[in-house]
């Protein structure tokens, strides 16, 4: 009861404020990756963002998998007023994926793994009317994966050799697109 009590409170201050948008990503969509999110203003000059993105594919060019799952919570600083004009946003987040690395490209390795992300997102919002708007965003950061390093051709067992997890940390572009938001 208490748990379904703080959900309802929290619901209904949100809309209360009439400040927040869902929003689908149109650019990542034409490349069959959805991602979706929520966005609500916390205050004057801040929002608070949180989108998911998910790639489902079983292969990028025929043998490689191309599998990516993150979470972005992202805390906004308009410099104009919430949801118009530039802006610029902080975030970290989990991933999930089985993707083959760009410097291996060409081999036949994927790696299967989780990582983390901490990162800056640069934007700019133009309202088309009282209930839609455009984000136009890029950003990148810091990535750290933990991954297990397999074969893609069907050999058995894993092409790298640490006990554990395979680390690797790296700068990185890592989302982008045009959001399409709707006010609720």
């Amino acid at each position: 009861m208490k748990k379904i009590f703080i959900a309802l409170v929290l619901f209904f201050s949100i809309q209360s404020q009439s400040q927040t948008f869902i929003k689908f990503n149109a650019a990542t969509a034409l490349l069959a990756v959805p991602n979706v999110g929520v966005e609500t203003s916390i205050g004057k000059n801040l929002t608070f963002s949180v989108d998911v993105m998910a790639s489902f594919w079983e292969s990028f060019n025929g043998h490689s998998p191309m599998k990516i799952y993150t979470l972005t919570p992202e805390l906004r600083y308009h410099f104009k007023e919430n949801y118009k004009g530039f802006y610029v946003g902080g975030h970290a987040g989990p991933d999930i994926y089985q993707i083959q690395k760009w410097n291996y490209w060409g081999s036949n390795h994927y790696e299967d793994g989780f990582g983390y992300r901490l990162g800056v997102t640069v934007g700019y919002n133009i309202k088309l009317n009282d209930k839609f708007l455009l984000d136009i965003f890029a950003g990148g950061g810091w990535h750290q994966g933990f991954y297990h390093g397999y074969y893609n051709d069907g050999t058995p067992g894993r092409y790298e050799k640490t006990q554990n997890w395979n680390k690797s940390g790296e700068w990185l572009p890592y989302r982008g697109g045009v959001m399409i938001s709707y006010k609720l």
